[in-house]
Protein backbone atom coordinates (compact mmCIF):
# COMPACT_ATOMS: atom_id res chain seq x y z
CA UNK A 1 0.00 0.00 0.00
CA UNK A 2 2.82 2.17 0.58
CA UNK A 3 4.17 2.56 -3.32
CA UNK A 4 0.11 3.87 -3.91
CA UNK A 5 1.17 6.72 -1.79
CA UNK A 6 4.37 8.54 -3.32
CA UNK A 7 5.04 11.71 -4.69
CA UNK A 8 2.53 11.72 -7.06
CA UNK A 9 -0.53 11.44 -5.02
CA UNK A 10 0.38 13.46 -1.93
CA UNK A 11 -3.36 13.52 -0.45
CA UNK A 12 -4.58 15.55 2.27
CA UNK A 13 -6.20 14.68 5.26
CA UNK A 14 -6.69 15.24 9.32
CA UNK A 15 -5.01 13.60 11.80
CA UNK A 16 -4.54 13.60 15.49
CA UNK A 17 -1.75 11.89 17.42
CA UNK A 18 -1.96 10.54 21.09
CA UNK A 19 -5.41 13.15 22.29
CA UNK A 20 -3.91 15.56 20.41
CA UNK A 21 -5.76 18.08 18.07
CA UNK A 22 -6.30 17.49 15.11
CA UNK A 23 -4.16 19.45 12.53
CA UNK A 24 -4.19 18.94 8.49
CA UNK A 25 -1.21 16.25 7.16
CA UNK A 26 -0.29 14.79 3.72
CA UNK A 27 0.87 11.23 3.23
CA UNK A 28 3.97 10.10 1.63
CA UNK A 29 4.53 6.33 1.95
CA UNK A 30 3.19 4.94 5.19
CA UNK A 31 3.48 8.01 7.03
CA UNK A 32 1.87 11.44 7.74
CA UNK A 33 3.36 14.65 7.37
CA UNK A 34 2.07 17.65 9.16
CA UNK A 35 1.97 20.31 6.65
CA UNK A 36 1.33 23.75 9.21
CA UNK A 37 5.17 22.77 10.20
CA UNK A 38 6.26 21.57 6.79
CA UNK A 39 5.08 24.30 4.94
CA UNK A 40 4.99 27.06 7.87
CA UNK A 41 1.47 27.68 6.88
CA UNK A 42 -1.27 28.02 9.99
CA UNK A 43 -3.77 27.57 7.35
CA UNK A 44 -2.74 23.42 8.00
CA UNK A 45 -2.78 24.09 12.03
CA UNK A 46 -6.41 23.54 11.98
CA UNK A 47 -9.10 20.01 12.31
CA UNK A 48 -10.63 20.80 8.93
CA UNK A 49 -9.08 21.14 5.11
CA UNK A 50 -11.80 24.42 4.71
CA UNK A 51 -9.54 26.94 5.09
CA UNK A 52 -7.27 25.81 2.63
CA UNK A 53 -9.48 24.24 0.00
CA UNK A 54 -11.57 28.02 0.49
CA UNK A 55 -8.51 29.26 -1.53
CA UNK A 56 -9.17 28.33 -5.00
CA UNK A 57 -7.35 26.48 -8.02
CA UNK A 58 -4.29 28.68 -8.05
CA UNK A 59 -3.44 28.59 -4.48
CA UNK A 60 -4.01 24.75 -4.57
CA UNK A 61 -1.97 24.44 -7.50
CA UNK A 62 1.09 26.60 -5.40
CA UNK A 63 0.48 24.35 -2.29
CA UNK A 64 1.29 20.96 -3.98
CA UNK A 65 4.06 21.89 -5.94
CA UNK A 66 5.71 23.18 -3.04
CA UNK A 67 5.03 20.18 -1.13
CA UNK A 68 6.22 17.97 -3.47
CA UNK A 69 9.50 19.81 -4.10
CA UNK A 70 9.77 20.13 0.01
CA UNK A 71 9.37 15.85 0.30
CA UNK A 72 11.85 14.98 -2.97
CA UNK A 73 14.34 14.86 -0.44
CA UNK A 74 12.68 12.06 1.68
CA UNK A 75 11.04 12.71 4.98
CA UNK A 76 11.56 16.05 6.96
CA UNK A 77 13.07 15.44 10.46
CA UNK A 78 9.53 17.25 12.11
CA UNK A 79 6.53 16.96 12.38
CA UNK A 80 6.38 13.00 10.86
CA UNK A 81 4.41 10.35 12.15
CA UNK A 82 3.61 6.26 11.44
CA UNK A 83 0.93 6.17 9.76
CA UNK A 84 -0.39 3.60 12.58
CA UNK A 85 -0.10 5.98 15.20
CA UNK A 86 -2.28 8.17 14.26
CA UNK A 87 -5.89 8.92 14.35
CA UNK A 88 -7.78 9.81 11.06
CA UNK A 89 -10.47 12.18 11.41
CA UNK A 90 -13.41 13.47 9.26
CA UNK A 91 -10.76 15.84 6.45
CA UNK A 92 -13.33 18.29 5.68
CA UNK A 93 -16.75 19.96 7.34
CA UNK A 94 -19.40 18.39 4.77
CA UNK A 95 -21.51 21.81 3.79
CA UNK A 96 -24.31 20.34 1.45
CA UNK A 97 -24.05 17.06 -0.28
CA UNK A 98 -25.92 15.54 -3.40
CA UNK A 99 -26.13 12.02 -4.49
CA UNK A 100 -26.09 11.25 -8.48
CA UNK A 101 -26.94 8.38 -10.13
CA UNK A 102 -24.84 8.43 -12.90
CA UNK A 103 -23.40 4.58 -13.71
CA UNK A 104 -25.81 3.19 -16.55
CA UNK A 105 -25.12 -0.32 -15.97
CA UNK A 106 -26.50 0.24 -12.13
CA UNK A 107 -29.51 2.48 -13.12
CA UNK A 108 -30.55 -0.23 -15.77
CA UNK A 109 -29.92 -3.45 -13.12
CA UNK A 110 -31.89 -1.52 -10.81
CA UNK A 111 -34.62 -0.56 -13.40
CA UNK A 112 -34.83 -4.55 -14.62
CA UNK A 113 -35.18 -5.49 -10.81
CA UNK A 114 -38.41 -2.48 -10.36
CA UNK A 115 -39.49 -2.38 -13.14
CA UNK A 116 -39.67 -5.42 -15.28
CA UNK A 117 -42.32 -4.83 -17.52
CA UNK A 118 -40.90 -1.64 -19.14
CA UNK A 119 -39.34 -2.21 -22.93
CA UNK A 120 -36.39 0.40 -21.14
CA UNK A 121 -35.08 -0.12 -17.92
CA UNK A 122 -33.69 3.84 -17.46
CA UNK A 123 -36.12 6.67 -16.75
CA UNK A 124 -36.94 8.57 -20.48
CA UNK A 125 -34.74 11.24 -18.73
CA UNK A 126 -31.93 9.06 -17.80
CA UNK A 127 -29.78 9.78 -20.90
CA UNK A 128 -30.77 13.48 -21.03
CA UNK A 129 -29.37 14.51 -17.15
CA UNK A 130 -27.68 13.37 -14.09
CA UNK A 131 -30.33 12.09 -11.76
CA UNK A 132 -29.79 13.11 -8.31
CA UNK A 133 -30.69 14.12 -4.80
CA UNK A 134 -29.99 16.32 -2.10
CA UNK A 135 -29.26 14.23 0.95
CA UNK A 136 -28.20 14.84 4.78
CA UNK A 137 -24.43 16.15 5.16
CA UNK A 138 -24.26 15.87 8.76
CA UNK A 139 -24.50 11.61 8.59
CA UNK A 140 -21.28 11.72 6.05
CA UNK A 141 -18.71 10.06 8.35
CA UNK A 142 -15.18 9.03 8.34
CA UNK A 143 -14.02 5.18 7.52
CA UNK A 144 -14.00 3.12 10.48
CA UNK A 145 -17.21 4.60 12.12
CA UNK A 146 -19.51 1.96 13.08
CA UNK A 147 -23.03 2.23 10.99
CA UNK A 148 -26.07 1.08 13.05
CA UNK A 149 -28.56 -0.35 11.15
CA UNK A 150 -31.22 2.28 10.23
CA UNK A 151 -35.01 1.52 11.66
CA UNK A 152 -37.81 2.96 9.75
CA UNK A 153 -41.13 1.90 8.32
CA UNK A 154 -41.31 -1.11 5.78
CA UNK A 155 -43.91 -3.50 4.35
CA UNK A 156 -44.48 -6.70 5.97
CA UNK A 157 -47.03 -8.85 4.33
CA UNK A 158 -48.37 -5.56 2.67
CA UNK A 159 -48.65 -3.98 6.06
CA UNK A 160 -46.09 -0.70 6.94
CA UNK A 161 -44.64 -1.00 10.74
CA UNK A 162 -41.54 0.13 11.80
CA UNK A 163 -38.49 -1.38 12.36
CA UNK A 164 -35.38 -2.05 11.89
CA UNK A 165 -34.08 -2.41 7.99
CA UNK A 166 -34.17 -5.96 6.44
CA UNK A 167 -32.60 -5.01 3.48
CA UNK A 168 -29.73 -3.50 4.00
CA UNK A 169 -26.93 -2.50 1.17
CA UNK A 170 -23.62 -1.32 0.39
CA UNK A 171 -23.25 1.00 -2.35
CA UNK A 172 -19.69 1.59 -3.79
CA UNK A 173 -19.04 5.31 -5.12
CA UNK A 174 -16.51 7.48 -5.15
CA UNK A 175 -17.28 11.44 -4.20
CA UNK A 176 -16.28 15.07 -5.18
CA UNK A 177 -14.97 17.78 -2.71
CA UNK A 178 -15.73 21.20 -3.74
CA UNK A 179 -13.17 23.51 -2.69
CA UNK A 180 -14.13 27.22 -4.18
CA UNK A 181 -17.96 27.70 -3.93
CA UNK A 182 -20.43 29.54 -6.19
CA UNK A 183 -22.43 32.31 -5.70
CA UNK A 184 -26.54 31.45 -6.08
CA UNK A 185 -28.22 32.47 -9.10
CA UNK A 186 -24.31 31.44 -11.06
CA UNK A 187 -24.29 28.59 -13.14
CA UNK A 188 -20.68 26.32 -13.29
CA UNK A 189 -20.55 25.10 -16.87
CA UNK A 190 -19.07 21.61 -17.06
CA UNK A 191 -15.83 23.32 -18.72
CA UNK A 192 -15.41 25.06 -15.88
CA UNK A 193 -15.73 22.16 -12.74
CA UNK A 194 -11.70 21.72 -12.69
CA UNK A 195 -11.85 25.40 -10.93
CA UNK A 196 -14.42 24.03 -8.31
CA UNK A 197 -13.85 20.58 -7.51
CA UNK A 198 -10.65 20.30 -5.13
CA UNK A 199 -10.09 16.12 -4.90
CA UNK A 200 -11.64 13.03 -4.62
CA UNK A 201 -12.73 10.22 -1.75
CA UNK A 202 -13.78 7.08 -2.03
CA UNK A 203 -17.79 6.87 -0.78
CA UNK A 204 -20.22 3.89 0.64
CA UNK A 205 -24.00 5.32 0.51
CA UNK A 206 -25.62 2.39 3.00
CA UNK A 207 -28.71 2.02 1.68
CA UNK A 208 -32.11 0.47 3.61
CA UNK A 209 -33.68 -1.12 0.52
CA UNK A 210 -36.75 -1.73 1.79
CA UNK A 211 -37.76 1.22 3.98
CA UNK A 212 -36.56 3.40 0.55
CA UNK A 213 -38.80 0.98 -1.54
CA UNK A 214 -41.79 2.39 0.58
CA UNK A 215 -41.05 5.80 0.68
CA UNK A 216 -39.13 7.05 -2.26
CA UNK A 217 -42.58 7.71 -4.24
CA UNK A 218 -43.34 10.20 -5.44
CA UNK A 219 -40.08 12.25 -3.96
CA UNK A 220 -37.27 10.02 -3.48
CA UNK A 221 -34.70 8.90 -0.88
CA UNK A 222 -34.97 9.84 2.28
CA UNK A 223 -34.60 7.79 5.94
CA UNK A 224 -33.63 5.05 3.70
CA UNK A 225 -30.13 6.85 3.16
CA UNK A 226 -29.99 9.53 5.60
CA UNK A 227 -28.96 7.38 8.69
CA UNK A 228 -24.84 7.26 7.54
CA UNK A 229 -22.46 7.37 4.44
CA UNK A 230 -18.64 6.53 4.59
CA UNK A 231 -16.09 8.41 3.18
CA UNK A 232 -12.14 7.66 2.89
CA UNK A 233 -9.92 9.96 5.27
CA UNK A 234 -7.65 10.89 2.64
CA UNK A 235 -8.56 13.50 -0.77
CA UNK A 236 -6.92 13.18 -3.60
CA UNK A 237 -6.25 16.41 -5.25
CA UNK A 238 -7.74 16.10 -8.25
CA UNK A 239 -4.08 17.36 -10.00
CA UNK A 240 -3.32 13.98 -8.91
CA UNK A 241 -5.27 12.20 -11.47
CA UNK A 242 -4.53 14.09 -14.43
CA UNK A 243 -2.99 10.63 -15.57
CA UNK A 244 -6.35 9.12 -14.94
CA UNK A 245 -8.44 10.74 -17.20
CA UNK A 246 -10.24 8.95 -20.21
CA UNK A 247 -13.26 9.79 -22.21
CA UNK A 248 -16.61 9.23 -21.09
CA UNK A 249 -18.71 6.51 -22.69
CA UNK A 250 -20.18 8.19 -25.89
CA UNK A 251 -23.35 9.64 -25.05
CA UNK A 252 -26.24 9.66 -27.10
CA UNK A 253 -27.85 11.90 -27.21
CA UNK A 254 -25.63 14.24 -26.94
CA UNK A 255 -26.32 16.47 -24.16
CA UNK A 256 -27.49 20.26 -23.80
CA UNK A 257 -24.24 22.61 -24.10
CA UNK A 258 -24.00 23.49 -21.19
CA UNK A 259 -22.85 19.54 -20.23
CA UNK A 260 -20.84 19.68 -23.18
CA UNK A 261 -17.25 18.76 -22.05
CA UNK A 262 -14.06 19.89 -23.72
CA UNK A 263 -11.80 17.63 -22.30
CA UNK A 264 -11.97 13.88 -21.25
CA UNK A 265 -13.57 13.77 -17.70
CA UNK A 266 -14.15 9.97 -17.24
CA UNK A 267 -11.71 8.37 -14.70
CA UNK A 268 -9.99 5.14 -14.50
CA UNK A 269 -10.29 4.36 -11.23
CA UNK A 270 -10.13 0.85 -10.47
CA UNK A 271 -12.39 0.08 -7.15
CA UNK A 272 -12.36 -3.36 -4.66
CA UNK A 273 -15.60 -4.28 -2.77
CA UNK A 274 -14.68 -6.28 0.22
CA UNK A 275 -16.99 -8.09 2.50
CA UNK A 276 -15.95 -9.55 5.53
CA UNK A 277 -12.31 -10.04 4.43
CA UNK A 278 -13.31 -11.54 0.85
CA UNK A 279 -12.82 -9.29 -1.98
CA UNK A 280 -16.82 -9.88 -3.59
CA UNK A 281 -16.34 -6.86 -6.68
CA UNK A 282 -14.15 -4.65 -9.10
CA UNK A 283 -16.28 -1.81 -10.32
CA UNK A 284 -14.64 0.37 -12.65
CA UNK A 285 -15.38 3.97 -12.82
CA UNK A 286 -14.35 4.60 -16.18
CA UNK A 287 -17.58 2.86 -17.30
CA UNK A 288 -19.76 5.71 -15.64
CA UNK A 289 -22.12 7.50 -18.49
CA UNK A 290 -22.40 10.77 -16.68
CA UNK A 291 -18.49 12.28 -15.51
CA UNK A 292 -17.77 15.03 -12.07
CA UNK A 293 -17.91 18.04 -14.19
CA UNK A 294 -21.79 17.55 -15.82
CA UNK A 295 -22.74 16.25 -12.36
CA UNK A 296 -21.37 19.70 -11.13
CA UNK A 297 -22.93 21.62 -14.24
CA UNK A 298 -26.53 20.09 -13.80
CA UNK A 299 -26.21 20.95 -9.84
CA UNK A 300 -25.70 24.66 -10.38
CA UNK A 301 -27.82 25.06 -13.29
CA UNK A 302 -30.77 26.26 -11.60
CA UNK A 303 -28.94 28.69 -9.46
CA UNK A 304 -28.34 26.59 -6.77
CA UNK A 305 -24.77 28.19 -5.14
CA UNK A 306 -21.80 25.76 -3.76
CA UNK A 307 -19.78 26.13 -0.61
CA UNK A 308 -16.56 25.11 0.62
CA UNK A 309 -17.33 21.73 1.94
CA UNK A 310 -19.73 20.59 -0.58
CA UNK A 311 -19.54 17.12 -1.23
CA UNK A 312 -21.28 15.48 -4.43
CA UNK A 313 -21.40 11.50 -4.90
CA UNK A 314 -21.62 9.54 -8.05
CA UNK A 315 -24.20 6.97 -7.00
CA UNK A 316 -22.83 2.94 -7.36
CA UNK A 317 -20.18 2.25 -9.54
CA UNK A 318 -21.07 -1.23 -11.44
CA UNK A 319 -19.36 -2.50 -14.78
CA UNK A 320 -21.45 -4.81 -17.56
CA UNK A 321 -20.48 -7.93 -15.30
CA UNK A 322 -21.59 -9.10 -11.99
CA UNK A 323 -18.49 -9.26 -10.40
CA UNK A 324 -18.20 -5.43 -11.38
CA UNK A 325 -21.42 -4.27 -9.81
CA UNK A 326 -20.91 -1.47 -6.84
CA UNK A 327 -24.13 -3.04 -4.79
CA UNK A 328 -25.77 -6.06 -3.08
CA UNK A 329 -29.03 -5.92 -4.28
CA UNK A 330 -27.70 -5.77 -7.94
CA UNK A 331 -26.15 -9.27 -7.11
CA UNK A 332 -28.95 -11.06 -5.73
CA UNK A 333 -27.10 -12.79 -3.13
CA UNK A 334 -28.81 -11.19 0.00
CA UNK A 335 -28.48 -8.38 3.07
CA UNK A 336 -25.76 -7.07 4.90
CA UNK A 337 -26.35 -8.79 8.48
CA UNK A 338 -24.86 -7.78 11.71
CA UNK A 339 -21.29 -7.63 12.64
CA UNK A 340 -20.38 -7.28 9.13
CA UNK A 341 -17.90 -5.24 7.77
CA UNK A 342 -17.60 -3.54 4.07
CA UNK A 343 -13.98 -2.04 2.86
CA UNK A 344 -13.91 0.26 -0.54
CA UNK A 345 -10.41 0.95 -1.77
CA UNK A 346 -9.60 1.93 -5.09
CA UNK A 347 -6.46 2.65 -7.38
CA UNK A 348 -6.02 5.08 -10.22
CA UNK A 349 -3.08 5.52 -13.01
CA UNK A 350 -0.70 8.55 -11.86
CA UNK A 351 2.48 9.59 -13.84
CA UNK A 352 5.23 7.03 -15.25
CA UNK A 353 3.44 4.16 -14.79
CA UNK A 354 2.79 4.27 -10.87
CA UNK A 355 -0.54 3.96 -9.11
CA UNK A 356 -2.35 6.42 -6.53
CA UNK A 357 -4.46 5.17 -3.65
CA UNK A 358 -7.70 6.24 -2.17
CA UNK A 359 -6.95 4.44 1.10
CA UNK A 360 -10.31 2.84 2.42
CA UNK A 361 -13.44 3.51 3.52
CA UNK A 362 -14.38 0.74 5.76
CA UNK A 363 -17.75 0.81 8.06
CA UNK A 364 -19.08 -2.53 10.53
CA UNK A 365 -22.58 -2.69 10.96
CA UNK A 366 -23.94 -2.86 14.48
CA UNK A 367 -27.38 -3.56 15.72
CA UNK A 368 -30.83 -1.07 15.57
CA UNK A 369 -30.99 0.13 18.38
CA UNK A 370 -34.52 -0.27 20.04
Amino acid sequence: MSGLFGLANLPYGVCSVDGSAPRAVTRLGDHVVDLATLLDDDVFAGPSLNPFMAQGRARWDVVRTAIGEALAGGLPADGVHAIGDVRMHLPFEVADYVDFYASEHHASNLGRLFRPDSPDPLTPNWRHLPIGYTGRASSIVVSGTDVVRPCGQRLVDGVPELGPSLRLDLEAEVGFVVGAGSPMGTPIPAVEAAKHIFGVVLFNDWSARDVQAWEYVPLGPHLGKSFASTISPWVVPLAALDHARVEVPRQQPAPLPYLALDEPWGLDIDLEVELNGEVISRPPYRSMYWSPAQMLAHLTVGGAPTRTGDLFASGTVSGPELDQVGSLIERGKGFLEDGDEVVLRATAPGVDGSRIGFGEARGRIREARS
